[in-house]
């Protein structure tokens, strides 16, 4: 369903290693996935992420999520810390050829951003029809019967 191995997302990390040298500023998001029946679920942690800056692509089944979280801007504060990652993250994901990418649906709740992805109806278990002489026979589970 999902590749383990994305090339691209250790290009993300080298090049946030080089971008916040001596700083903690992280420029990615963490993601958990997991299969529900026939669909595929992603969770991106995205807290204080205003959802109208939130764009998502699929090209060639590369699912890009970018985000932003501007920096808060008052007049009069001295600022004392500031540790909270500002900026454009970016995350990458390789979506199986088994999922329907024109069908990917999206919700944002409590800094969580839900991807939902259902499995392509091609991807799915099917019945074949086995022909024995001259007859075909439809093979069930556990059962065949003549036609």
């Amino acid at each position: 369903m999902l590749m383990q191995f994305d090339p691209f997302r250790q290009l993300d990390r080298l090049a946030e290693g080089l971008q916040s040298a001596g700083t903690s500023a992280a420029r990615t998001f963490p993601m958990d996935a997991y299969r529900r029946g026939d669909e595929v679920v992603l969770l991106f942690d995205l807290p204080g992420v205003d959802p109208k800056s939130i764009d998502l692509t699929v090209d060639q089944h590369v699912l890009t999520v970018r985000a932003e979280r501007q920096p808060e801007s008052e007049d009069n504060r001295e600022v004392i810390a500031s540790e909270r990652p500002k900026g454009t993250f970016t995350r990458r994901v390789f979506l199986g050829d088994t999922l329907d990418t024109d069908r990917i649906s999206a919700e944002y709740h409590d800094g969580v951003l839900q991807l939902t992805i259902p499995v392509s109806e091609r991807a799915k278990p099917r019945k074949i029809e086995v022909a024995a002489n001259g007859q075909r026979e439809r093979v069930e589970a556990g059962s065949a019967t003549a036609t």
